[in-house]
């Protein structure tokens, strides 16, 4: 006989600590209702029928001796108390799972204090790099927007600024004036019209509709001297010459008094009119000789 077969099943009858408590005459009544219901008889067409039957009958008489019947509910009950203790074994090892992860997700698990550390540094680099984006950008800006500052000057202002402002000696520069009726003038026209009194290293030109102008920068003061008052360029269209910076004219000592009528100022000189005042300036020559005389 099968050890494993539980026999108040095979009677259709409850087991384990209820079916210990079952009288003889429940044990019978169970029986004969099974037998009706598995009788070979009533099963013609089933090959397992016989079977069947006798193993219900055979544990019928396991229950109906008593002391087989005690030996069977005693495997029945130490079967119980095995699951019972395999059931208390697999929670407490579940347990013992359960609190070994935790510990191990603990271990592994990052300090909280650590963690908020080391989010407050990334937060901290990620600031500093925006902070040094944002004056990058502004440092761009900065140089690609900023203009020389333009400081409101009158015109000979001006015109002394962009001759002194990089140490030229502003004895050297003369300032050169036209009308435009009888043709322009050209950097390249100027030089060569002021080449004939010497080197010259610059000549910019500042025209208007109506008027022109240009500063002419010359190699040396004595070049400039000698271009100043004399007749230069096309004589329909003459070119008015004046030194930007008048070179200091020795003082002169005469007994006669200064007059404003005797010869034309320097500033107002232009072509032919040098002619006059260079014929003044000898008349005077001469008759200062006379008097020492």
């Amino acid at each position: 006989m099968d050890v494993e077969i539980d026999h108040y099943n095979v009677l259709g009858l409850p087991s384990g600590e209820e079916g210990a408590k079952l009288s003889d005459q429940e044990i019978t009544k169970g029986y004969r209702s099974k037998a009706r219901e598995l009788h070979p008889d009533k099963r013609p067409d089933d090959p397992q029928a016989n079977a069947n039957f006798v193993k219900l009958q055979t544990s019928y008489e396991v229950l109906k001796d008593e002391k087989a019947r005690k030996l069977f509910d005693d495997l029945l009950r130490v079967k119980r108390e095995k699951l019972v203790r395999q059931g208390q074994h697999d929670s407490k090892r579940r347990k013992m799972m359960s609190d070994l992860e935790e510990r191990e997700r603990s271990a592994f698990a990052v300090d909280p204090t650590a963690r908020a550390r080391e989010e407050e540094e990334r937060i901290s680099r990620q600031l500093k790099a925006e902070i040094a984006r944002i004056r990058a950008m502004r440092t761009n800006k900065t140089a690609a927007g900023t203009t020389p500052f333009k400081q409101e000057t009158t015109r000979g202002e001006k015109e002394s600024t962009d001759c002194g402002s990089n140490g030229l000696d502003k004895e050297k520069v003369l300032k050169v004036s036209w009308e435009k009726i009888g043709g322009d003038y050209t950097a390249k026209m100027l030089k060569e019209i002021f080449e004939e009194f010497g080197d010259v290293e610059d000549v910019v030109i500042k025209s208007s509709k109506k008027k022109g102008s240009a500063l002419v920068v010359m190699a040396s003061k004595d070049s400039a001297v000698s271009a100043t008052g004399n007749m230069l360029g096309n004589i329909s269209n003459p070119l008015l010459v004046l030194p930007l910076q008048p070179a200091p004219s020795p003082v002169v000592f005469s007994h006669e008094k200064k007059n404003e009528s005797d010869g034309p100022k320097l500033g107002n000189l232009v072509g032919a009119g040098y002619q006059a005042f260079e014929d003044s300036v000898l008349d005077k020559l001469k008759k200062a000789a006379e008097k020492q005389k």
